[in-house]
């Protein structure tokens, strides 16, 4: 059977806690979120953190280390710290609980891009939490900032403490600068590539621009260069990872892309959507890697050297 890497993004900095009571907001909730989403499948964890009180996305290091530890000692799956936080976040805030923990991975967007979630708000009425409204409808003037400049700097400051990359590409361009890197040579194979679709204000949800979005980085890398994988935001989000799948792709749900488990229906929780995920995987005759599989498709140091 095909092994499968399933990636989960337990929490995210785009949904706020009005949209989902499932949404993970304290350490105790995301621990156990991504605890139970490794146990059912998820060989990568993919995660951000959020202030225990009111939800918002925080980039401290003092809240990651308060689910950090725990997730450690209950699973063997591969932490990926996010370097992307929220659009709202300086660089040193995005960057804290990564340079600290010196993860197996970390989260890289592979360009600058209008990143918004505003139509989000036409569903709600009533809020939590007094920041969650300007947030949202102010997304219409975010621009999540990746420069040039600053993705040689995370590659530097990540890449020396042997962290390795989920390479987030919301659109074509992004393959190129990612191109870029690699010639220059701050990038070494296999890399991990993860195809972004459905975010208003990168590539369309259109299954044509996964082919395209394939085909473009076989011809830029070489196929044995990298390794690949697909999240899609909301309805969009299985569909896109059932073709992925029969290309031969790796896999990506959580909370953070999608709240839904199906078209209207809320998930209950990550390990829900790891479990639909599963299922169909197993259709196909495919099965999950495990985190010493993934381990060893990514080239990642190990669990060992993560200082949580």
């Amino acid at each position: 059977m095909a092994k499968v890497i399933i990636t989960c993004a337990v929490t995210g900095g785009a949904h706020t806690p009005t949209m989902s009571d499932a949404l993970p907001i304290t350490p105790h909730q995301i621990a156990g979120d991504a605890i139970a989403a490794a146990e059912a499948g998820a060989a990568i964890l993919h995660l951000h953190a959020r202030d225990p009180v009111d939800g918002k996305p925080t980039g401290d290091p003092e809240v990651y280390a308060q689910f950090l530890g725990v997730i450690r000692q209950r699973t063997d799956a591969v932490i990926n710290i996010t370097t992307g936080g929220s659009a709202t976040m300086p660089m040193a805030d995005r960057l804290a609980a990564a340079t600290r923990f010196k993860p197996e991975m970390a989260s890289l967007n592979m360009g600058s891009i209008n990143f918004a979630f505003f139509p989000a708000a036409r569903r709600i009425t009533q809020w939590k939490h007094a920041w969650e409204e300007s947030y949202v409808t102010g997304s219409d003037d975010f621009i999540f900032k990746n420069t040039f400049r600053d993705i040689a700097h995370i590659l530097d400051t990540l890449g020396e403490r042997g962290t390795r990359f989920e390479h987030e590409c919301y659109d074509v361009g992004h393959l190129y600068n990612l191109a870029h890197f690699v010639d220059r040579g701050m990038i070494k194979t296999p890399f991990f590539l993860q195809f972004i679709f459905g975010i208003l204000g990168g590539i369309g949800p259109d299954l044509e621009n996964l082919m395209f979005m394939k085909s473009t980085a076989d011809r830029l890398f070489g196929r044995d260069a990298f390794k690949w994988s697909v999240l899609a935001a909301g309805r969009h989000q299985m569909p896109f990872l059932t073709q992925a799948a029969l290309m031969g792709g790796h896999v990506r749900v959580g909370l953070e892309d999608s709240l839904f488990i199906e078209r209207g229906k809320l998930a209950i929780s990550n390990a829900q959507q790891v479990e639909k995920i599963v299922r169909i995987l197993a259709e196909m005759g495919h099965e999950p890697a495990t985190p010493a599989e993934a381990r060893e498709m990514l080239a990642l140091k190990g669990g060992d050297r993560v200082e949580v």
